[in-house]
C-alpha cells in the first residue's frame, strides 16, 4: 500500500472518530473502538503494522504510575466538596451586596465570583449551574437584560478552564510535556528541560486574570451605555452599622476560599509543593472548609486544625524535623514533639470534618461524583493512547508534520491553522476529547518548529475554554439551559454569549501577539 493511501486511510479514521463522537457514542469507547476497528482493517489491507499496538500495555502502565495525573481526582474532590459546601452561595450573596449600589454591580459580582470559584473548584458545570440557580433569577428580577445575564453567567463559569488550578491545565500539561519530550528527541536533544504542570499554572495566571478584567469591562460598558440593561439592585447603604455588617459578611465568605486558593497556588508557584501535593492540600482544605461551613456554631475544632497545619508548615521551614539522625538537639526535639502534636490535631480535625459532611449526606455524593469524573478521564486517556498509536502507525503523524511545515507563513501559519481547527472542533467535541486526540498529533510538530511549550499550552487552554460557549454544543449553554427559567429562550442564551466569545478571541489574539504574557511569570518563578 502506498504512503498516500495510508495517509488517506488515517484521515478517514480521524473523520470517522469525530462522526462517532458527534453522534453521541461514549468518548472512551469511541476512541478505543475506532482505533481497534481501523487498526484491524489496516492490518488486513496491509496499511498497518500490529507491532504498534504492542506498546499499549506500556502506555497504560505509564498512566497508572504517572504522579501528575493523581492530581486529577484530588482537584475534582476539592471542587465538588466546595460546590456542595455552599461556598458559592455565600460569595454571590456577599459580592452582590458589596457591588449592589453600582449599575451593573451584580454582573460584576458574577464575574468576580466566577474567577474565585475557578481558582478554587475548577469545575465548569458546577460553577455554571450554581450561579445559574442563584444569580439568574435575581438578575432577571432586578431588571437585567436576559441575554446579558445569561452571557455573563456562562462566560464567568468557564473561567475554571484557564485560571489555575484547572483540571484542563493538569491534563494539558501532561500531554504537552510528552509532546515536548518527543519533539526534543526528534531534534537530537536527549535530555530536554521538562515542562511541568506548574509551568502551565504560572503561564495561565496572567491571561486568565486578563479575561476576567475584559469581562468586567464589558459588563461595566453595558451598564454605562445602556443603564436599563444592568441597573443597580439596591440603594446606597447609609447606615454605618449595615456597612460594617456587610464588610464582616463579605470577609467571612471571602477569606476561607481565598486562603485555600493562596495555599494551593502559592505552594505550587513558590516551589514548596508539586501540583499533586498541592492538590492533596486543596482536597484536605476543602474538606475542612466544608466541615466549617456546615456547622458554623462549633468552629473551634476546624480552626484548631487550620492553626495546626500552619504551625506544621512553619516548623518544616525553621526546624530540622528529621528523626533518622544520630544526634538530635534539644530545640529540634521540641520542634519534633510539637509537630507530632500538630499531626494528631490535624487527624482529629479531618475526622471531625468527615463526620460532619457524612451526617449532612454530602460525603457520599462528593465521593460518587469524584469517582465518576475521575474514571471518565482515565478511561479516555487509555482510549486516546490506543488511538494515537494506530494513527501514528498509519503514517498520520508524518502527514500532519509535512502539512504544517509546508504551510505559508511558517510558525504563524501552522499555529493559525491548528488554533482554527481546535476552535471549529470545539463546536462539536468536548475539551477532553480535543486534548487527547488533537494535542498528541499536532503538539510534537509545533514544538519541533521551536514553539514555546508553555505558550502553546496556554493558547490551547484558552482556545478550549471558548468551546464551552460556542453553539450548538457548548456545554456551558446546556448547563445554563437546564436550570434557567422557562421564560429564558435558548436564543437569548446564544445571543448573550456571542460578545463573550468575541472577547475570548480578542484575548487569544493578544496572547498570540505577546507570548510574554504566558512565558514571563514561569521564567520569573521557575527560571
Amino acid at each position: 500500500m502506498t504512503l498516500l493511501e495510508r495517509e488517506i486511510f488515517a484521515l478517514i479514521m480521524f473523520a470517522g472518530t469525530c462522526l462517532f463522537l458527534v453522534a453521541g457514542f461514549p468518548v472512551a469507547f469511541t476512541l478505543g473502538g475506532s482505533a481497534l476497528l481501523f487498526g484491524v482493517i489496516g492490518w488486513v489491507i496491509g496499511a498497518f503494522d500490529m507491532s504498534f499496538v504492542a506498546a499499549m500495555p506500556q502506555r497504560i502502565f505509564g498512566t497508572m504510575t504517572n504522579e501528575v495525573l493523581i492530581a486529577v481526582p484530588l482537584f475534582v474532590f476539592m471542587g465538588v466538596m466546595l460546590e456542595r459546601s455552599r461556598v458559592a452561595e455565600e460569595l454571590l450573596d456577599s459580592m452582590g451586596k458589596l457591588f449592589g449600589t453600582l449599575r451593573g454591580g451584580l454582573g460584576i459580582s458574577v464575574c468576580i465570583v466566577g474567577a474565585l470559584l475557578a481558582a478554587s473548584t475548577g469545575i465548569v458545570g458546577a460553577t455554571v449551574v450554581t450561579m445559574g440557580l442563584l444569580s439568574l433569577p435575581t438578575m432577571l428580577r432586578r431588571g437585567y437584560e436576559p441575554a446579558l445575564s445569561c452571557g455573563t453567567i456562562c462566560a464567568a463559569g468557564t473561567l475554571g478552564q484557564i485560571i489555575p488550578p484547572s483540571i484542563v491545565l493538569v491534563l494539558l500539561g501532561d500531554q504537552i510535556s510528552n509532546a515536548y519530550t518527543d519533539a526534543q528527541r526528534a531534534l537530537g536533544n536527549w535530555s530536554p528541560e521538562p515542562v511541568s504542570v506548574g509551568d502551565l499554572f504560572a503561564g495561565a495566571l496572567l491571561p486568565g486574570l486578563g479575561l476576567v478584567i475584559m469581562y468586567i469591562a464589558y459588563v461595566a460598558a453595558n451598564a454605562w451605555l445602556r443603564p436599563q440593561a444592568a441597573p443597580a439592585i439596591h440603594d446606597a447603604v447609609d447606615d454605618e452599622r449595615s456597612a460594617w455588617q456587610t464588610i464582616r459578611t463579605l470577609a467571612n465568605a471571602l477569606l476561607p476560599p481565598v486562603i485555600l486558593i493562596v495555599a494551593v497556588l502559592g505552594s505550587i508557584l513558590t516551589g514548596v509543593a508539586t501540583p499533586t501535593e498541592a492538590a492533596a492540600v486543596g482536597a484536605v482544605g476543602a474538606l475542612l472548609l466544608g466541615g466549617l461551613k456546615l456547622e458554623a456554631s462549633a468552629r473551634w475544632p476546624i480552626l484548631a486544625t487550620f492553626g495546626a497545619l500552619v504551625l506544621m508548615l512553619v516548623l518544616a521551614r525553621v526546624v530540622d524535623l528529621r528523626v533518622a539522625r544520630d544526634t538530635i538537639g534539644g530545640g529540634d526535639m521540641i520542634g519534633i514533639a510539637v509537630a507530632i502534636a500538630c499531626t494528631a490535631v490535624v487527624f482529629l480535625g479531618i475526622g471531625e470534618s468527615l463526620r460532619r459532611v457524612w451526617r449532612m449526606g454530602i460525603l457520599n455524593e462528593v465521593m460518587r461524583q469524584t469517582l465518576m469524573i475521575s474514571s471518565m478521564v482515565f478511561i479516555i486517556i487509555v482510549g486516546a493512547g490506543l488511538f494515537s498509536l494506530v494513527f501514528r502507525g498509519l503514517g498520520g503523524e508524518e502527514m500532519v508534520h509535512e502539512f504544517l511545515t509546508n504551510l505559508p507563513g511558517g510558525v504563524f501559519g501552522a499555529m493559525l491553522v491548528v488554533m482554527l481547527v481546535m476552535f471549529i472542533l470545539g463546536f462539536f467535541l468536548d475539551f477532553i476529547e480535543i486534548i487527547f486526540v488533537v494535542v498528541p498529533i499536532v503538539g510534537p510538530v509545533l514544538l519541533r518548529m521551536d514553539v514555546d511549550p508553555v505558550w502553546l499550552g496556554v493558547m490551547i487552554a484558552m482556545n478550549l475554554q471558548t468551546s464551552f460557549l460556542t453553539p450548538p454544543f457548548g456545554f456551558a449553554l446546556f448547563y445554563l439551559r437546564g436550570v434557567a427559567p422557562p421564560s429564558i429562550r435558548t436564543m437569548s442564551i446564544y445571543k448573550g454569549v456571542a460578545p463573550f466569545i468575541l472577547i475570548q478571541l480578542v484575548g487569544l489574539s493578544v496572547l498570540a501577539m505577546w507570548p510574554e504574557l504566558a512565558t514571563w511569570l514561569p521564567d520569573v518563578i521557575f527560571g
